[in-house]
């Protein structure tokens, strides 16, 4: 049996005119499909911290955010705002669990210190080893700890760039659609800083984040093993983390 085909700008018509419920539910089961691409294309980061099926409920609450507030007046897609609304969602609630409790807390702002001073001292980023040596454990520790914090600091990294919109930042979907997921200045920052890393590093970010590729494969490209991808990639999210703090 052929699914039936929608006129989506219809129901959008008629949406706008009536406000039905039952209308604003045939738009919201139009558009479920943005809610599993938003997922799909999240869960290789939050798979180890949250179920999909976690992800999806919070992709369809911000998917019915969209719906409630979306105004043909942004001069947007609807796809792309929800896109922005689903995201940022699942985001946020990612950002409310507490990934990290006070003493991994105290732990990751003793190490931040370390690289602090060790960076001042030998005018360069310290390893693994060294940070370990200067706060007298073993270098297995500074890996744990590192590895812990991946996901406190990966939230806040993609809170920095994907940061839900409120209602006071709409009119930037009015003025200019590539606004509506970035802020111009935060991202400059960000290049700025992704430019500055050594070669491997910046490649593990520009393969994740902008090629969308997992650690696993990644790791086959630099031919080291997905834990040490994981442990470079927590560390440059904590060096970048400080670096934004800073700015």
């Amino acid at each position: 049996m052929e699914k039936e085909e929608v006129d989506i700008e219809a129901l959008w018509d008629e949406y706008f005119a009536t406000h039905s419920e039952e209308v604003k539910n045939k738009i919201i089961s139009h558009y479920l499909y943005i809610v599993s691409i938003v997922v799909k294309r999240l869960m290789p980061q939050y798979k180890d911290y949250s179920e999909k099926d976690e992800l999806m409920s919070c992709g369809v609450l911000g998917l019915i955010d969209a719906v409630n507030k979306f105004d043909r007046s942004f001069g947007v897609k609807f796809q792309t705002y929800a896109t922005v609304r689903i995201r940022g969602e699942i985001i946020d609630y990612m950002r409310k669990q507490d990934w990290a409790p006070s003493s991994l807390r105290k732990k990751i702002s003793s190490i931040q210190n370390a690289i602090e001073v060790l960076e001042a001292e030998l005018n360069r980023r310290p390893t693994e080893a060294e940070i370990a040596e200067y706060l007298g454990v073993k270098e297995s520790v500074v890996q744990k700890v590192l590895q812990k914090s991946h996901m406190f600091n990966l939230v806040y990294f993609e809170s920095m760039i994907y940061e839900k919109e409120s209602e006071e930042n709409l009119e930037m979907f009015r003025n200019d659609p590539y606004q509506k997921i970035e802020n111009e200045v935060m991202l400059e920052t960000l290049k700025k800083l992704i430019d500055q890393l050594p070669e491997r590093e910046r490649l593990v970010i520009t393969l994740h984040y902008f090629e969308g590729m997992t650690m696993k494969n990644i790791a086959k490209i630099l031919n080291i093993s997905e834990s040490r991808v994981s442990q470079i990639h927590s560390r440059i999210l904590m060096d970048m983390r400080r670096a934004l703090q800073d700015e």
